[in-house]
């Protein structure tokens, strides 16, 4: 008996579906490419549990005859290509044809559509990949796509999927960028029976911006015009103080298609490296043109990746423009290149932390002689000096957690006493035990303290109210989450409530935390979050993101002269903090170099 056998039509539509429709947004994709491509000027999307259960787009288009929407369901059935050479010339999205088999034969699919010069339209009703429906029906111009229990007949791959809030923001996030890509179209996006986006089709990228981010953001963006024969680049940039940690804002689109390519991303990564901190995102918004026949949109199933001919020339071309731009409309770069609003920028006065800083210690003799002649003082003077900015004393922070020997055991603690020796490019504290040398990252030893002693709260974080209170402006998908958790966010310390269509007046903020710094704090809380895989129990993340966020900023900076005073809290403190090796990002807080390490250095041994 033979063992290698032909499948069955059902099973290898399913096999196909598994490359094209990964997941719910893989779905809408497929479809709105389908609308744009017929023509639409105006497209809605609705979804209900993350598209998981039902999915909607409905356009305005040509719409189809009959035996074009019998045939359109069909594999391998496409009205974009007549042979291969027609593959080397693609301009349209949704040509493979391949779209609406794949999606009915994992789903309960409807269609319905209608041309303009036929007074009845079609609809076709398919079960799982069988035919359970078709016939003429009164209905708009256009065609109107219905995708039903999604994955309902494959449970391994619904298994598979993430949170309804995962799902829905893979959705969203698609909208916006081919929202950008098509700004002569009207998008309206509806998540559970609420309008999450609508955009004017108006042709216009940057009155796009505006409807997806708000004036405030859209006030701050570069135009970007770049025109060479070969290559022409247009679009928007953010200056390089406006930034996020994830690159979910970076849209590249490339003869009207949005794909993602590495060299592109590098070219915009290597524009900004000497403007941003590490870590840090801007915006940007690409539209690139090149001849049709220079890229290769096969490289992927779902054509999101995309690969050129030259990446090399279109490395340099996006790398040109951007610098070009940011240097043309921007002389004095040092304005540009200040704090970004969403990722720390490690510069902040000491004395926001310690009072007066003592000016004296500029050498490292001066250092160790200033060492020598301090008379010892006690660990409550310690506290007081370097937490002199908590607005509750420090007698109540250490009373309201848990005694952190209680904690640890004797292997996880620093056991030897350390003293200081001096500091290192104001950024390492040097020290020094009996026999062993260290090396203390100041901002990522004193984070890990402040983080620790927040986490031993547990009540809520004490909060301080704003004098003046801040109205302040998110996407939708951040206000969502904001919505969704404004009594965590006020047991946290960031009292805050509605004051508008995702606008939130935020009242009081965490007492550790500068007046003039808690709207960026705010910000890079959510922007994090955001950038995690959402999981049902966001409380957790959403309270990790908060303390660590306040730590972070209420820690020393790196750059910042300490007296030997302000060195030994630190380093006392971290002796004593429950997990004193990493910040709470993971980075290490200190390295030990043993007497016998430093031998081996120095060819002793």
């Amino acid at each position: 008996m033979a063992k290698v056998k032909l499948l069955d039509t059902s099973t290898i539509n399913k096999i196909a579906a598994g490359e094209v429709v990964e997941r719910p947004a893989s779905c809408v994709k497929e479809l709105i490419e389908n609308s744009i491509d017929a023509g639409a000027k105006r497209i809605e999307i609705e979804i209900q549990n993350g598209g998981k259960s039902l999915i909607r787009v409905t356009d305005d288009g040509a719409g189809m005859a009959r035996e074009d929407a019998l045939l359109a369901i069909k594999r391998h059935a496409t009205s974009k290509l007549s042979n291969v050479r027609d593959l080397l010339q693609i301009s349209t999205l949704g040509f493979r044809g391949e779209a609406l088999p794949t999606i009915a034969a994992v789903s309960k699919f409807s269609l319905q559509t209608r041309r303009a010069d036929y007074e009845l339209g079609t609809q076709i009703k398919v079960d799982g990949g069988k035919f359970s429906d078709n016939h003429e029906v009164g209905c708009k111009i256009g065609t109107t796509v219905l995708v039903e229990d999604l994955f309902f007949n494959t449970p391994a791959r619904l298994k598979f999927l993430k949170t309804t809030t995962t799902e829905a923001n893979k959705i969203h996030d698609f909208i916006i960028k081919l929202s950008l890509s098509r700004p002569e179209i009207s998008f309206k996006f509806i998540n559970g029976n609420r309008t999450a986006l609508t955009t004017p089709g108006n042709g216009k990228i940057f009155d796009v911006l505006t409807a997806i981010y708000g004036t405030e953001m859209t006030s701050t963006l570069l135009e970007i015009n770049f025109d060479t024969p070969d290559v022409k680049i247009s679009g928007f940039i953010g200056k390089p103080n406006f930034l996020k940690s994830y690159r979910g804002w970076q849209t590249f689109i490339v003869n009207g298609r949005v794909i993602s390519n590495r060299t592109i991303s590098k070219a915009v990564e290597e524009a900004y490296k000497s403007l941003i901190p590490k870590g840090g995102y801007p915006l940007a918004v690409l539209k690139i043109s090149v001849p049709q026949d220079s890229v290769d949109v096969n490289v992927h199933p779902q054509k999101i990746e995309l690969k050129f001919e030259n990446e090399g020339k279109i490395f340099k071309s996006v790398h040109r423009a951007i610098t070009e731009t940011i240097s043309e409309k921007n002389s004095d770069l040092t304005q540009v290149a200040a704090a970004p609003e969403n990722v720390h920028y490690e510069n902040l006065n000491l004395e926001d932390y310690f009072g007066t800083q003592e000016k004296n210690f500029d050498t490292p003799d001066q250092i160790t002689e200033t060492i020598k002649n301090s008379p010892p003082i006690s660990q409550k003077e310690l506290d007081e000096e370097i937490f002199s900015d908590f607005k509750n004393s420090p007698e109540k922070i250490l009373s309201e957690k848990k005694s952190p020997e209680e904690k640890i055991s004797p292997s996880e603690k620093i056991s030897e006493k350390l003293q200081p020796i001096g500091q290192i490019d104001f950024c390492y504290i040097i020290a020094q035990s009996d026999s062993d040398l260290y090396i203390v990252d100041q901002h990522a030893a004193h984070e890990r303290i402040l983080f620790d002693r927040l986490s031993g709260y547990t009540d809520a974080i004490p909060a301080q109210r704003l004098l003046i209170h801040k109205i302040l402006k998110f996407d939708e998908r951040e206000s969502q989450i904001i919505e969704n958790n404004l009594a965590l966010f006020a047991k946290l310390g960031f009292t805050m409530e509605m004051s508008g269509e995702n606008e939130f007046r935020l009242i009081e903020i965490p007492v550790d935390a500068s007046d003039s710094d808690s709207e960026n704090m705010l910000r890079e809380i959510i922007s994090s979050v955001v950038e995690t895989e959402v999981t049902e129990n966001i409380a957790a993340d959403i309270r990790k993101a908060v303390l660590a966020t306040t730590a972070c900023r209420a820690a020393v900076k790196a750059g910042q002269g300490l007296n030997s005073k302000q060195m030994q809290i630190i380093l006392d403190d971290l002796s004593k903090t429950p997990n004193p090796h990493t910040c709470p990002h993971g980075r290490p807080t200190i390295i030990k170099f043993s007497s016998n390490d430093l031998a081996k250095m120095f060819k002793r041994t």
